[in-house]
């Protein structure tokens, strides 16, 4: 008996032992995992600086360092030129820049949580068809009006995005439940009936062609302050709640009916998180034009990055995208001078081979 019950006692301790060693382990991987985000954070955070200040830097014209810096803050020395074109012209267009880019991102990780699918990004429930819609209805009818000191292609961009996405979510809905693929597919058919009649409206209005094509390759040329007073309001008024609902989203990823014994009132979430997601992808739409494949390429590089949770996703794919938007800006500024090509021709051709990689790869493993 003595025999056996030392057998034990030494059996527990050897599983205590075992039990604090795990805990130990566990804890190193994920003090591990925490030095690692935060370094690529602080080096997410450097890059943005550095492409900052090279868009300041890089256009028309050359820029020098000490030139940006004493007209930043106002030194003496400062080239009166030079502060012009940087506090008018670019620092405007690089704000907007970061906040389309960012917001683009943001509603790619929200629509792609909420759908469950690593293929969908927001202009693929019809916002980019009611957008560019909006804006080709105001251009050949020859429109002009404007409502709180908002003109008339950002407005009607803004109002065709929202009704749009108002019909598709109607369409998806069945009683109180709201099936995410049957919203998918109504935004699917909802963009292509949309683009039919946009092709319509271009060939009553050929006059005025060149001004539609140009706003649906998306641009950022007539950037100013105003576009980026604009967005602001809206971009944070649908952030707020998409940072509200993060853990929410999380647990829907492991399966509604999970996430609703655990108290999450699924149906309710989805619903803000898609109002959320469509406001931001509306405001940035209206003032860039149709600036395609960020919203699909960014969450995939960010989730490889960092994981599937969304309370780190979610601003890991807001930093790379607005850098990912600044510096194909750069490029659409300065490949063939003084012509500028739309930026969104660059996103495209950087976000269609990749894409064409997610397709081969099929990168299942980072859900």
């Amino acid at each position: 008996m003595k025999r056996e019950s030392r057998f034990w006692a030494r059996l527990l301790q050897i599983g205590r032992i075992f039990d604090i060693h795990l805990e130990y382990r566990i804890m190193v991987i994920s003090m591990e995992f925490s030095k690692r985000n935060l370094y690529l954070f602080i080096g997410l955070v450097t890059g943005l600086i550095i492409v900052v200040l090279l868009s300041l830097s890089i256009g028309t014209a050359y820029i020098p360092a000490n030139q940006i810096i004493k007209s930043l803050f106002g030194k003496r020395g400062g080239d009166g030129t030079y502060t012009v074109i940087i506090k008018q012209i670019r620092l405007p267009r690089i704000i907007l820049s970061f906040l389309v880019g960012s917001g683009l991102a943001i509603a790619g990780v929200i629509f792609q949580g909420i759908i469950r699918n690593p293929m969908v990004d927001p202009y693929v429930v019809g916002i980019s068809a009611g957008a560019g819609t909006g804006v080709t209805i105001a251009i050949v009818f020859n429109l002009g009006f404007s409502f709180l000191g908002i003109s008339t292609i950002p407005l009607m961009a803004f109002l065709g995005a929202i009704i749009t996405v108002y019909i598709v979510y109607n369409l998806a809905r069945v009683g109180h439940k709201f099936p995410v693929m049957t919203f998918l597919l109504a935004g699917v058919a909802m963009g292509f009936l949309l683009n039919a009649i946009m092709s319509f409206l271009m060939v009553l209005g050929t006059n005025d062609l060149h001004k539609v094509v140009y706003w649906l390759m998306g641009s950022l040329a007539t950037a100013s302050w105003y576009e980026v007073k604009l967005v602001l309001p809206y971009y944070f008024l649908g952030l707020i709640p998409i940072v509200l609902y993060l853990k929410d989203l999380n647990l829907i990823l492991l399966g509604e009916e999970n996430a609703q014994y655990l108290g999450v009132n699924v149906e309710r979430v989805k619903l803000i998180l898609i109002i959320a997601a469509t406001l931001i992808t509306a405001a940035v739409v209206s003032v860039s034009g149709i600036i395609g494949f960020i919203g699909l390429i960014i969450p995939h590089i960010a989730r490889m990055l960092i994981g599937p949770d969304h309370r780190k996703l979610l601003p890991l794919a807001a930093l790379l995208g607005g850098i990912f938007l600044l510096i194909s800006d750069d490029l659409a500024r300065s490949l063939i001078p003084p012509l500028e090509v739309p930026v969104g021709i660059i996103t495209a051709l950087a976000g269609g081979p990749y894409f064409i990689y997610l397709l081969r790869k099929k990168k299942s493993e980072y859900w």
